[in-house]
């Protein structure tokens, strides 16, 4: 055997060693726990149990891998036919069981995450609260479905964001802007997602850094703040002017609120592909109300 014929053996050899490797390897990714999930090839069977996850993997080219998601998913329209396994808070284990996914997709804080691993389920616990979490779970998200150039999803969002900045004039830097999130007065602090669109956007939010990313306000920190512009969803807009102090406030009286509809606040809470249409709901908020 001549010497150039050994190497090449002794090559093929080496590369169906890497292969193997790689194929016993399969996929593993380490998700918001820290917890390494292994799979040994991609899920072709995935339930979703959170919006914004069901929402990037549709955005991936993969609806057709869900076989079920939680009641609150609805975007794209097709994933409202799929069966519903509950929400994150209260996942259907049986249903859950039942629809015999490759991998179950949720929210770290989800109470269900323990029970489905100990029942033998995959568990990937992913939960973006912030931009770089958007960006980082999209990745994983890429990964995990083995979908080259996940990250283009991301440079989409990018550039979205940054058109809808440039189309608010100079004056709205100066707005001082409350986004309440939720009912029980949950508002969007400026280390949330909502709160660095907001900066993208250039209004200034009225709530300090050190409050977290989704705290609890006291209607009497708003009183003292005296926003120019609330934004705030339909659910929660009801009797505004009778919470305590808030008859006063400048942006009541010059009726700068912004109310979302439904599907408005259901871009706007999910930290997913939709967030450049995100900031382009906020962006005509802004024109519209904020400049008035």
């Amino acid at each position: 055997m001549t010497p150039a014929l050994t190497a090449l053996r002794l090559c093929a050899a080496a590369l169906w060693l890497w292969t193997g490797a790689l194929q016993a390897a399969g996929i593993q990714i380490t998700d918001d726990r820290g917890v390494t999930v292994t799979l040994a090839q991609s899920p072709q069977r995935i339930v979703s149990l959170l919006p914004s996850l069901t929402e990037t993997v549709c955005e991936l080219g993969q609806c057709h891998r869900l076989v079920g998601v939680d009641r609150y998913s609805n975007h794209p329209a097709s994933v409202r036919r799929l069966p519903q396994a509950g929400g994150g808070i209260d996942p259907n284990i049986e249903a859950i069981v039942a629809l015999r996914p490759d991998v179950v997709l949720m929210a770290a804080s989800s109470r269900g995450v323990q029970r489905l691993e100990s029942l033998g389920l995959k568990v990937l616990a992913l939960e973006p609260k912030n931009s770089a979490d958007a960006q980082r779970v999209m990745g994983r998200l890429g990964q995990l479905l083995e979908v080259p150039d996940a990250d283009r999803l991301w440079r989409a969002i990018d550039a979205g964001v940054l058109a809808a900045a440039q189309s608010l004039p100079p004056a709205a830097r100066s707005l001082r802007v409350y986004y309440e999130v939720s009912t029980g007065g949950y508002a969007a602090g400026t280390q949330s997602f909502i709160g660095e669109l907001m900066a993208r956007l250039g209004v200034q939010n009225i709530l300090t850094p050190e409050l977290g990313p989704f705290p609890r306000i006291n209607p009497e920190y708003v009183v003292r703040a005296n926003p120019d512009l609330l934004m705030i969803g339909a659910r929660q807009a009801q009797g505004l002017a009778e919470r305590p102090g808030w008859a006063g406030l400048r942006a009541l009286r010059e009726q700068r609120v912004c109310v979302f509809t439904e599907a408005e606040s259901d871009v706007l809470v999910r930290p997913g592909p939709r967030m450049a249409e995100a900031a382009r709901i906020m962006a005509r908020c802004i024109n519209g109300r904020g400049l008035r």
